[in-house]
């Protein structure tokens, strides 16, 4: 079976920066990466415009790049460009920062809370999923849904925990339609 795109040359950019201690600086470079192909849906189109030629991306990918971040990084996008995969850099580079969370025991934690959450409160989920993962750290996401009406649900990669007023009212209203009166 053939490996996706981004296992692909995000393995390869991964095993590289561990290779040459480069984990952080390059973690750091793929976000602002991301953030920047996110926020600039020219780049996007031009780089997916079939009237545009290959050496042209290419061109523009080095002169965007080679000023704010490593040659690692450029390299890997005009490579990625050179071999009509630039609709897969960002899922690329998303799954590289992955696996560097993984590599250093980083988690992310998404929490979703009917109201915002004092400092104290997030100190306080921080501490309490440290003590009950193997996690060293984590990468907190804070959302707000009042529709929750109370409490909080927390999802770490495939693993939700949903302790919401909402959530048990659902519950309790599939219980009642289940029960039969004789």
């Amino acid at each position: 079976m053939a490996k996706l795109v981004e296992t692909t040359y995000g393995e390869a950019l991964f095993e590289l920066a561990v290779q040459e201690s480069k984990v952080d600086e390059l973690c750091e470079e793929a976000q602002a990466v991301i953030d920047i192909f996110k926020d600039n849906e020219d780049l996007v189109n031009v780089l997916k415009s079939p009237k545009v030629e290959k050496k042209e991306k290419e061109q523009l990918i080095e002169n965007i790049f080679k000023k704010f971040v490593s040659e690692d990084i450029t390299g890997l996008l005009v490579i990625m460009v050179s071999k009509d995969r630039q609709t897969k850099i960002v899922s690329t580079l998303e799954y590289f920062i992955k696996r560097i969370y993984e590599y250093k025991k980083i988690g992310v934690a998404y929490v979703t809370t009917a109201r915002p959450l004092t400092d104290n409160q997030k100190l306080s989920i921080v501490s309490r999923l440290l003590s009950t993962t193997d996690y060293v750290d984590f990468k907190m996401n804070y959302d707000i849904d009042e529709s929750l009406i109370a409490g909080m649900v927390i999802r770490i990669g495939d693993r939700v925990v949903d302790s919401s007023i909402k959530h048990k009212i659902d519950e309790l209203t599939r219980n009642l339609k289940n029960i039969q009166l004789a």
